[in-house]
């Protein structure tokens, strides 16, 4: 179950009276563009309860990713928080903002900028910081993310968790992010599942992950193809895998590189080709995984148990984690490709 707020508790501050996100819209001439995979939500009922699912934010620093026209920003500042960091790439929404941040003076910080270059880790007053043990600090992250931007960010965002730095330096930051439904659906799927993938494994070994609630596409403005899902991180103290994140990536990311065929071949493209059936069995065995088993049936248990195998004979043989299989067939490619010998002029004449 996401995090709700206190029953019947006030918010300890109202905003005065100000156009809707709508007219403000209409005000600064905003269009959302679709190259950039904007979609505006303008119900209130329904941003108030994307913030809801952050859990308790009075006297919070929230961090607004993408805030766009406002309608989620409102939503957060009637929560009551301390301060409410706003990173926004399109300028256009800027003068949209700054009417906001005027009707909440000293609340609101705009960086005009872009959240996957973005330092965060002067972002919020040290003395917020917990140690990674403890309760998560008072910081949250929220955001209705653009598609074309969610899942690079995420994966950012989770590296940041594995080294307990960026938006993580303070601690077990939580994060409540929009996603395509079939993305939050991905984040949370369970062995087995048709919707299990790299992203599933990467997510749930850093994070309790939950998936709170769809909203219909019908509720954005324009209207996106697909529905919208509402999805709340909490990182766990103990990640499920202990093992840098750079090899957890690259072992996840071979298994489903082949995902409807046996587990075995994408598990040998962790090997160079010579050696590569020898090595696969061996990675295998030790780490009792069953190569008949297709990708998405692995447990976290299987992932655990190939990162740390593969983990010791990389500290065997320091040459095996720099291969890169896919530079491999390139090089094979390139290679046939100066061997194969050249027309000679009179059977290029008779083309």
């Amino acid at each position: 179950f996401c995090r709700m707020a206190v029953p019947g508790k006030a918010a300890a501050f109202h905003l005065p009276p100000l156009p809707t996100v709508g007219e403000i819209i209409k005000l600064f001439r905003l269009k959302a563009q679709k190259q950039l995979s904007q979609n505006f939500l303008l119900d209130l009922r329904l941003t108030d309860k994307i913030v809801r699912q952050a859990g308790e934010l009075k006297n919070a620093h929230v961090c607004e990713v993408g805030p766009g026209p406002g309608g989620i920003t409102r939503s957060i500042l009637s929560a009551g928080v301390e301060q409410l960091l706003l990173i926004e790439k399109d300028a256009r929404f800027i003068p949209g903002l700054q009417m906001l941040s005027e009707a909440a003076p000293g609340k609101v910080r705009i960086v005009h900028g872009d959240i996957l270059t973005y330092k965060m880790e002067k972002a919020f007053p040290k003395h917020l910081k917990k140690n990674w043990e403890d309760e998560p600090p008072d910081i949250h992250i929220i955001g209705n993310l653009p598609f074309s931007v969610s899942t690079p960010l995420i994966i950012k965002w989770l590296e940041n968790i594995s080294k307990k730095d960026g938006p993580f330096i303070y601690g077990r930051t939580q994060m409540t992010l929009t996603f395509q439904k079939e993305v939050g659906e991905r984040l949370i799927a369970n062995p087995g599942g048709k919707q299990r993938s790299r992203l599933s494994i990467m997510s749930q070994h850093l994070c309790a992950v939950e998936n709170c609630f769809v909203i219909p596409g019908e509720a954005f403005v324009p209207k996106p193809e697909v529905d919208v899902a509402v999805v709340h991180f909490t990182p766990l103290v103990q990640p499920k895998i202990q093992q840098p994140f750079e090899l957890v990536e690259k072992v996840v990311r071979s298994v489903f590189q082949f995902r409807r065929k046996y587990c075995f071949r994408g598990i040998e493209t962790l090997f160079p080709e010579s050696g590569r059936v020898k090595r696969t069995e061996q990675l295998m065995m030790t780490a009792d995984v069953d190569p008949t088993l297709r990708p998405f049936q692995l447990h976290m248990s299987h992932f655990r148990n190939l990162c740390n195998t593969y983990r010791k004979m990389c500290d065997e043989d320091p040459s095996l984690f720099p291969y890169n299989y896919r530079e491999e067939l390139r090089q094979k490619k390139q290679h046939r490709h100066l061997l194969k010998p050249a027309r000679k002029p009179e059977e290029e004449n008779q083309r």
